[in-house]
């Protein structure tokens, strides 16, 4: 049942992050348009969205891994035959996680890098 809701949490997981990542990229969609339109490579844009989705990353995983190291130890006393912390579903949600901000930041930077530079110069 706890493996149900755990995959459960981890496709929400997953989607959430899927939306914020392509939401920020939209709303800056017309600045990474203007970059392109001054000469930037679609190259250097798609590592600009990848730094900005990596340092939001890093301050999500080192929150949520801090606050289900502290859960963990504080729910120990109730957990009879299982391990509070476990080494490997913490490393392996923390790798899947990043294949999925990798997977999904790549969708949205690629779309930014299409941008019609006319589009972009216009502005909103």
């Amino acid at each position: 049942m706890f493996m149900i809701c755990g995959a459960a949490a981890l496709f929400l997981a997953s989607v959430g992050l899927y939306g914020v990542l392509a939401v920020s990229v939209n709303q800056r969609q017309h600045e990474l348009g203007l970059r392109v339109a001054l000469g930037g490579s679609p190259g250097r844009v798609v590592r600009l969205v990848f730094g900005q989705t990596r340092l939001q990353l890093t301050i999500g995983m080192v929150l949520g891994l801090g606050l289900s190291l502290l859960l963990g130890r504080g729910l120990s006393f109730i957990l009879f035959g299982v391990e509070a912390v476990d080494d490997g579903v913490m490393v392996g949600v923390a790798a899947l996680l990043s294949l999925t901000a990798v997977a999904s930041c790549l969708v949205p930077a690629r779309r930014a890098t299409r941008v019609d530079p006319m589009v972009a110069m216009q502005g909103e």
